[in-house]
């Protein structure tokens, strides 16, 4: 990733410095944008967790892979807790803060350029709607299959999402029209995130329903054992590998 192009660790970055001015802006392919003002949470103690997370972070065991790491509250907290964490994110600043913050392992690194030198996991976080990274129907079949080949025995998926049909925002809905005439699945999202000067590169971001995910597992070596609800139209999925 190119200097200019790490908008969101750039964000990152400069809210772990001490800056006040971290605004993110999404920007969806169809023109609609939307501003992250709280860039703040991604610094977050646990006890200022939402409830579902704190839940979901039971579910962790033995050796963690954490995807899309971002500033690293999830793979600091399991680290204190003393799991032995790999945080991985595309983005350079991100992983920056991340060791500037004590993260002891981690590494710029793509979802899609995971692989089997990494060893082997436990437990796959995929928490702040990083379910999402996977981009496609096709693309979550397809790396979950390889999440199989980099995992132990009774490992675990632990992934956040958005039931994306939970929303009467005409736009939103809108879109979803889009997609389906473009063949996609109506929570496949084309998006790049802004701060100043920065922009990422356009990129695939995937929401679905509950019913979706469980059609997404099938064939993949996964299934879902439960989910997590919260107080709005996210919810996490404990996904464990079958046999």
């Amino acid at each position: 990733m190119k200097e200019l192009e790490d908008a969101f660790g750039r964000a990152l970055y400069d809210c772990f410095l001490g800056k006040s001015d971290c605004e993110i802006i999404i920007e969806r392919d169809d023109g609609y944008i939307d501003l992250d003002i709280n860039t703040g949470k991604y610094f977050a103690e646990s006890e200022d967790w939402e409830p579902y997370y704190r839940e979901a972070m039971k579910h962790a065991k033995g050796r963690i892979l954490d995807i899309g790491c971002g500033a690293g509250r999830h793979s600091l907290y399991l680290q204190d807790m003393g799991f032995e964490v790999v945080g991985i994110d595309i983005s350079p600043k991100a992983i920056e803060t991340c060791k500037a913050r004590g993260l002891l392992d981690a590494r710029v690194m793509s979802i899609n350029d995971i692989n089997d030198k990494l060893g082997q996991f436990d437990t796959i976080l995929m928490l702040g709607n990083n379910f999402g990274l996977f981009g496609s129907y096709k693309g979550a079949k397809s790396l979950l299959k390889k999440f199989h080949s980099i995992t132990n025995n009774h490992a675990r998926i632990i992934a956040e999402t958005n039931d994306i049909y939970q929303t009467n925002n005409p736009f939103h809905l809108e879109y979803h029209e889009l997609n389906r005439r473009r063949n996609r699945m109506p929570g496949q999202l084309r998006i790049r995130a802004r701060y100043k000067k920065y922009a990422t590169p356009w990129f695939n971001y995937l929401m679905v329903s509950k019913s979706e995910i469980e059609e997404i597992v099938k064939g993949t070596g996964w299934k879902i054992d439960h989910f997590i609800d919260s107080d709005s139209s996210n919810y996490i999925a404990i996904i464990e590998k079958g046999f």
